[in-house]
């Protein structure tokens, strides 16, 4: 299923009500990765805000070298520039807020959500949890600060087919439910949702950001993380000050998990 075709540039700005976010965009019939494309405007000095938008990818990629599955026509990409003053440790609490700007932006629209850690967006299905969308951010740093901030969002919305190895565990909001928002309605809404989260989150710091993942956060579950210094089974109960998954196991120790794997079908 595709979307009907869509004006975004006089569309998209008629819906906004960010002031910065948004209001420089491109919107490209096909590219091979909008946060690459995001990354070359950054470097050539973008203002914050700026946004790539594609109606597919040849090379979407997600988190730990994944291919993004990206077909034209049926869901959102896209990745806007941030430039925030702060150092590289903030990059794990500010990945946990665009996660919960996203199931904010569908909580509105009456679409239950929840985020797996650190960075998938997961919707009930009669088959259980599962994926709908995931979130990339890439960040460049000079002298111990960060540069600026590429933040990449794929979420399925119309896309009601996928490839066998992605058949058992991905959905879409088409598939969720009766229906899908427009893409067009859903990034705006995105769009003016993440702004003043971010800007809080500024002002305030990490505990605002874990705040607000926490009120969407899929916790309880009982998953497994792998690791490089070895595995953890157990069940994922809350994150720390840093961003980072606490897990409990059988025995009731608590393992903070940095980086890893998490499965949460045992």
């Amino acid at each position: 299923m595709q979307a009907p075709p869509e004006d975004w540039s006089a569309d998209l700005p008629p819906l906004l009500t960010t002031r910065w976010l948004g209001r420089s965009f491109w919107h490209l019939p096909q590219c091979a990765s909008t946060n690459d494309e995001a990354a070359t405007r950054a470097n050539q000095g973008c203002a914050e805000g700026t946004l790539v938008a594609a109606e597919q990818q040849t090379s979407g990629r997600g988190r730990l070298g994944r291919t993004w599955h990206s077909p034209a026509g049926a869901n959102l990409y896209f990745s806007f520039v941030l430039r925030p003053t702060l150092g590289p440790g903030a990059l794990p609490p500010l990945t946990l807020l665009v996660g919960a700007a996203v199931a904010e932006t569908l909580d509105h629209m009456n679409i239950e959500c929840r985020l797996k850690w650190p960075n998938d967006i997961m919707l009930p299905t009669a088959a259980g949890m599962r994926k709908a969308g995931g979130i990339l951010i890439e960040m460049a740093t000079a002298s111990g600060s960060i540069k600026h901030v590429v933040v990449g969002i794929g979420l399925n919305v119309l896309l009601t087919g996928f490839p066998p190895e992605l058949a058992d565990r991905a959905t879409s909001l088409q598939l969720a439910g009766e229906s899908a928002p427009s893409r067009l309605a859903l990034l705006a809404a995105f769009l003016n949702a993440f702004e003043p989260l971010y800007e809080q989150f500024l002002s305030h710091g990490t505990d605002f950001a874990l705040a607000c993942w926490r009120r969407y956060g899929w916790l309880g579950q009982a998953c497994s993380v792998e690791r490089e210094s070895g595995s953890v089974t157990g069940h994922a109960v809350d994150v720390d000050p840093s961003g980072a998954l606490v897990v409990q196991d059988g025995a009731g120790k608590r393992h903070v998990i940095l980086s890893g794997e998490v499965v949460t079908k045992l």
